[in-house]
């Protein structure tokens, strides 16, 4: 089976239809056990280290592993570097295409943007909707799954954050993650509820720092709310058929606006008590914290991650400093 790889969320509806393996390389590179070591060999290979470690890791998740048969590169609606890194690729030999998220969220455009991808794996459009409707069966679990987190008080911010950005991909095989997904919910019916402090919401980039879920729970507080890794579930979009209007309803790629809606909504709806806004290092995504303090109305605190492993201590000090102001 192919295994395609892309460097974001993309409509995997296609890449299923098609019988082919998608893999968020993302997931690849942090998940592998010496995610350092990759960041290495991308930086030998002249990779600046001002350039953002995803990116360098992702590289070297296709370069050192070898298996993918064709990497999506999303141009626009992600990282900025990811147009230079799909050059990159291609002159080592990759076979590579290019998606686009419109920045203006126009519907012909993203339209046109789904049909280059189903030309070029064979599908029609109508095999993709019928695979969205298993694919909204699974995340209407993931909505449960969620809401084992912040309504019910079960599940912990890290298996909120792990089963939600695996979403991107369903590990590439969304019937195996179905399965594992029904045993997960079902150990976590059985617990007692939690009985945190203080209720923390997430936003930002999936962090690079793992072990952050864990810290904070150690401050008698919990993340209740995983911004994009709730967003990488299509979560608001379930139920509805035409694939086009999901990723119009997908926030992330487009403007910060329509993403702050969302969070303010969620705020709300999980009475959270603070924010953790989360923003990787040389990213252009960092520059958002202006206009995220100014329109939030509940305590933020911003923190900066570059390389993965542990949290610096530096980082666990003004956590547990605004998690304690918090408490105040």
């Amino acid at each position: 089976m192919k295994r395609i790889g892309f460097t974001t969320s993309i409509p995997v509806e296609v890449i299923f239809a098609a019988g082919y393996k998608p893999v968020d390389l993302n997931n690849v590179f942090i998940t592998d056990d010496n995610p350092g070591r990759l960041i290495e060999v991308a930086e030998n290979e002249g990779f600046p280290r001002s350039t953002c470690a995803w990116i360098k890791g992702i590289y070297s998740a296709i370069i050192d592993r070898g298996d993918i048969d064709t990497l999506i590169g999303v141009v626009e609606g992600d990282c900025s570097n990811a147009r230079a890194l799909v050059e990159v690729l291609e002159q080592k030999g990759v076979n590579c295409i290019s998606f686009s998220y419109p920045n203006s969220r126009n519907y012909d455009q993203l339209k046109k943007e789904i049909f280059k991808l189903c030309r070029y794996f064979g599908v029609e459009f109508e095999d993709c909707i019928k695979v969205k409707k298993e694919l909204d069966a699974i995340r209407q679990r993931l909505i449960y799954l969620d809401e084992l987190t912040w309504k019910h008080n079960r599940a912990t911010g890290f298996e909120n954050h792990i089963w939600q950005v695996s979403s991107s991909d369903f590990n590439g095989d969304y019937i195996g993650f179905k399965k594992e997904l029904d045993e997960k919910i079902a150990s976590i019916e059985k617990r007692d509820a939690k009985t945190e402090g203080k209720r923390i919401g997430y936003i930002g980039v999936p962090p690079i720092n793992g072990d952050i879920y864990d810290f904070i729970e150690s401050l008698n507080a919990r993340v209740v709310y995983n911004e994009v890794q709730r967003q990488f579930t299509m979560a608001d979009s379930v139920g509805i058929e035409d694939i086009v209007e999901v990723y119009r309803n997908f926030t992330y790629p487009y403007s910060l606006r329509g993403r702050l809606e969302d969070i303010k909504a969620q705020i709300s709806k999980r009475e959270i008590d603070g924010i953790i806004h989360y923003a990787q290092a040389f990213c252009f995504r960092g520059i958002e914290d202006i206009v995220i303090r100014n329109e939030l109305k509940v305590p933020v605190l911003t923190i900066e991650g570059d390389r993965p492993g542990n949290l610096d201590q530096r980082t666990r000090l003004r956590i547990e400093a605004f998690i304690d102001m918090l408490d105040q």
